[in-house]
């Protein structure tokens, strides 16, 4: 008999028969776990298990690669998860990117760690875009994708960065760069760049590393539609007149 127990915090439910789900969890000891929750599709059951939610859980299965049952205990809500429709395209982005890009029950405790306090900043209404930009920079790096931004490919400076590589992730200063600077993605200054590019030229960047590293060679699928609806929504001009 295989088991396991801890705090976890809700990815994604589906339903399973008439009143069965499946739960995928996020846990720091033991990486993504997929396991059955009988009753789980119950009214009071379906709102402990909503995406982001905090829980106790015991995993219990007969085989290791078995997908096991899980016995599961509220520990703490995230309300503020579903109190409007950013906070929701935030939940929605950070579940559906960890279950699409993780294994089974391959740890990554700092990556489950930055994921929670994530979490805890939609949660609590607080000014979290920047902190999810970074949040995509660390799922890549423990991926093995991670980018070097720290200091230019072709001459080792580290001052003037104002491109990124989109073949090899390595910083390019300004000065190296010439002819080929209009090849390059613009480094913002998000990023560590002197560029004077925001958050949506941060996220084009981390989105062009999700999508030729993560989506074509780990995955070899596109990304979730998720991700693409948040940064529609972080990075929309605000109507004129505030209308």
């Amino acid at each position: 008999m295989m088991e396991w127990s801890g705090a976890a915090s809700v990815m994604t439910q589906q339903r399973h028969g008439e009143n069965a789900v499946i739960l995928t969890v996020l846990t720091r000891e033991a990486g993504l776990i997929r396991g059955l929750v009988p009753g789980g599709a119950s009214a009071r059951r379906a709102a402990m298990l909503q995406p982001g939610n905090r829980i106790s859980l015991r995993w219990r299965a007969r085989l290791e690669d078995q997908l096991g049952t899980f016995s599961v205990e509220p520990a703490r809500a995230r309300p503020g998860l579903l109190s409007g429709a950013d906070a929701l395209a935030g939940v929605n982005a950070v579940t559906a990117l960890l279950a699409y890009a993780l294994p089974e029950r391959d740890p990554h405790p700092r990556l489950a760690d930055a994921t929670e306090v994530l979490l805890d900043l939609i949660d609590a209404g607080s000014d979290w875009a920047e902190v999810y930009l970074h949040w995509e920079m660390r799922l890549l790096d423990e991926l093995g994708f991670g980018l070097d931004l720290t200091s230019c490919a072709v001459t080792g400076a580290r001052q003037g960065l104002a491109y990124v590589s989109p073949r090899s992730g390595r910083a390019v200063s300004a000065q190296a760069a010439g002819e080929w600077a209009p090849r390059l993605l613009p480094l913002p200054a998000m990023l560590g760049g002197q560029g004077n590019g925001g958050l949506a030229d941060a996220l084009a960047v981390t989105g062009h590393f999700l999508a030729t590293r993560l989506a074509e060679v780990h995955a070899g699928k596109p990304l979730p539609p998720a991700r693409a609806r948040l940064v529609a929504r972080l990075t929309a001009s605000p109507p004129a007149n505030g209308w």
